[in-house]
């Protein structure tokens, strides 16, 4: 609630705070709330912004932000500082700026605080969001970070050619229902991996995948991916790691290529699982490319113009699994990492 009095008005400001580094599986203890207090205006002199937090964005790559600061990951993710709030990708409204290129009631997406409130410096992951007729959510996903990330790891790294066979795992989540859907779109062969029948019949029946399976359900990985992709994969969009990565080097054709966008089986894990078929990547002369989203932000201007008219035309179909109030987020953040979601998981934090 905002209130007035001596210079400026302030508001409480509801924040999800780190209670300590994570080890194994996060729960939602490991998330607590403060309270504080923000002054509804920028600093004096500041070319700093005071964003209105809209829509909070569920992503996997959280998990790497909760443990201990790493070198091994320090390129991908910093961690999170324990007794200070989680951030992540968001959507917001400008209620104060001190910088020129933004302004009060100006919309934007990119790195903010989970909080009710946040002021930023604006950088390179913010955008200013210039085409409103398309649901704002969507800026959490299909025209944010998820989306960049499809058409990055897809079209950048993977260069696809009309009939070429793929494989997604994770394939109904944020970033993979993308990646199918835009292999569709480019003429391609597209099978899918999932971990319920639920999300199985998704795949299918409305992201339009040629098949998918329920990796769960399935105890030779080698043997499904045969009987999917008998004449071999061209493309894998990895999502998964572990021992599905393991079946599908067996599987790659001569020349295939592999983007490496995340490996959620293993985030969890203490000690990571090993992979044994690595070999093949000499053997079968594989491209395997792992990539951060931030690196091709450049060419969001470019995925727009192919995103867009998709978008407008029906192309593409877009799931959202959205939970209301940031005091429900810690639960939505958990449950990605057991398979709770369905579709791109968000949080509406306060009316648009």
């Amino acid at each position: 609630m905002a209130t007035t009095g001596g210079e400026a008005a302030t508001a409480t400001n509801k924040q999800v705070i780190l209670r300590d580094y994570v080890i194994g599986f996060p729960t939602e203890s490991d998330l607590i709330f403060n309270d504080t207090t923000v002054v509804l205006k920028v600093p004096a002199g500041s070319k700093t912004v005071l964003l209105k937090n809209i829509y909070l964005s569920c992503d996997p790559y959280m998990r790497i932000r909760m443990g201990k600061p790493d070198p091994a990951t320090a390129a991908l993710a910093q961690s999170y500082n324990p007794g200070e709030p989680i951030y992540a990708f968001g959507v917001s409204r400008v209620i104060d700026s001190g910088h020129p290129d933004y302004t009060k009631g100006d919309l934007i997406w990119g790195i903010v605080g989970w909080e009710e409130y946040s002021l930023i410096t604006p950088n390179f992951s913010h955008f200013k969001i210039q085409h409103t007729d398309i649901p704002l959510s969507y800026y959490t996903g299909l025209l944010g970070m998820a989306g960049m990330t499809a058409y990055a790891g897809f079209h950048e790294i993977c260069s696809p050619k009309k009939g070429e066979a793929v494989f997604v795992s994770a394939a109904s989540g944020a970033v993979g229902q993308l990646v199918g859907q835009f292999a569709k779109i480019m003429g391609c062969y597209v099978v899918g991996s999932a971990g319920s029948n639920e999300k199985v019949d998704l795949l299918k029946n409305k992201f339009g995948f040629h098949d998918a399976f329920n990796y769960k359900e399935e105890k030779d990985l080698y043997g499904t991916l045969k009987r999917f992709f008998p004449e071999g994969i061209d493309i894998y969009f990895e999502n998964v790691g572990g021992e599905l990565l393991d079946a599908v080097l067996l599987n790659m054709k001569l020349h295939g290529r592999i983007a490496v966008c995340g490996m959620i089986s293993q985030y969890n894990l203490e000690v990571q699982e090993g992979v044994h078929n690595l070999a093949t990547v000499i053997y079968k002369r594989l491209r395997v490319q792992g990539f951060v989203v931030s690196d091709y932000f450049h060419k969001y201007l470019q995925y727009l113009d192919f995103v867009l008219p998709c978008i407008r035309e029906g192309k593409i179909t877009y799931v959202e699994d959205i939970v209301q109030g940031l005091e429900n987020g810690p639960a939505a953040l958990i449950g990605l990492f057991h398979g709770k979601n369905v579709g791109k998981q968000l949080i509406v934090v306060s009316p648009e």
